[in-house]
């Protein structure tokens, strides 16, 4: 196992810095302190060719900009304090109405526009025969975007000689509060030549929560089967999205088994480069996005990231948990510690 520290610039906060990881199979992951931004990912094809298979950008430096800023797209980021929606930017706490930022009228998301993703974490490098990463750590002050409590984030990314990118969270409070964390990486097996619909989806998941016109669950959980949303078979997303209302996928899927425990969510492949991704994680649900907010304004070298180009697999809690009694509980009580584990498993077809 490699790793390679190196300054990218300076921020309000701190030194920016990126870590290159690589491990015997050749794939290479890059991680920023500034936001825990996964900013590259590469892996080998069928036919032995090392490319992207994540959106972001090469120098870590770009996600500081205005103009990436004020559009942000998440891309790589760890997503916090609570990923996904809130409703109305409110929720009501040991007695106490907590009002949040509306940064996706009429709701909150994602933590505000100052939350995890736009953070410099103090980064710790670690590496031993068989894996290697970087520790992140951070502390959110009380009241940091409306949320009570000063929570202590540590996020740990480890590649392993398993071609596997392991990512732990663990978090503690001084205050009860609500919390839930992800990471919005932007996936594309066929190093972004084009966009990832004929990529073939299967789900270990049989429900999902539908939602409102606004993104907010009703809170019902509802049988996927027959829906747009069926992938119990492998099937590519160009054939569902279609049937999609708006732009395409940004649904919340519940994963069969019990939360808690590390299990299979969902299976991806590209069948033209033979690139899979495997997705496990102990949350009790992930977002399935499709970019589908992208527009070019962005991208890689001559490699514009376009709608569609990318898929998401946010492990998470479900969306507006803190005002849906019947969902699994997002509150972290004074004193107790959150937990998750989320591992991405790369590969090729046989």
């Amino acid at each position: 196992m490699k790793i390679k520290q190196s300054k990218a610039g300076d921020a309000p906060a701190g030194e920016i810095n990126l870590f290159e990881i690589e491990n015997k199979f050749g794939t290479t992951v890059n991680i920023t302190n500034y936001g825990g931004i996964i900013t590259s990912i590469q892996t080998r094809d069928k036919q032995g060719n090392k490319d992207e298979i994540v959106l972001g950008f090469d120098n870590p430096m770009e996600y500081l900009k205005d103009d990436y800023i004020s559009n942000c797209p998440y891309l790589g980021a760890v997503v916090g304090r609570y990923a996904n929606r809130i409703k109305e930017g409110k929720f009501t706490l040991n007695g106490k109405t907590y009002e949040l930022c509306i940064n996706n009228a009429p709701n909150h998301l994602h933590g505000g526009p100052n939350g995890l993703h736009q953070k410099t974490w103090k980064a710790e490098p670690f590496h031993s025969e068989d894996r290697a990463g970087v520790k992140l750590t951070i502390t959110s002050p009380d009241m940091e975007e409306g949320f009570p409590g000063n929570l202590k984030v540590e996020v740990i990314y480890t590649l392993t000689n398993q071609n596997e990118l392991v990512i732990d969270y663990h978090a503690t409070t001084d205050k009860d509060t609500h919390i839930n964390l992800t990471n919005h990486s932007y996936f594309t097996l066929n190093g972004c030549n084009e966009d990832v619909l004929a990529h073939q989806l299967v789900v270990y998941a049989d429900h999902f929560t539908p939602k409102d016109e606004t993104d907010i669950p009703t809170g019902d959980i509802v049988c996927i089967k027959d829906s747009p949303l069926d992938f119990m078979t492998p099937t590519p997303l160009g054939d569902r999205i279609k049937d999609v209302a708006g732009r395409g996928f940004d649904h919340n899927y519940v994963i069969n088994g019990i939360i808690g425990d590390l299990r299979p969510a969902a299976r991806v492949w590209d069948e033209k480069s033979g690139r899979t991704l495997d997705f496990f994680t102990t949350e009790p649900g992930f977002q399935l996005y499709t970019a589908n907010y992208l527009d070019g304004s962005f991208g890689r070298g001559n490699k514009k990231f376009q709608q569609h180009y990318g898929f998401c697999l946010e492990a998470q809690h479900y969306p507006d948990s803190p005002n849906q009694p019947n969902f699994p509980s997002t509150l972290l009580k004074a004193g107790k510690t959150y937990e998750q584990t989320t591992i991405y498993r790369f590969g090729i077809l046989d």
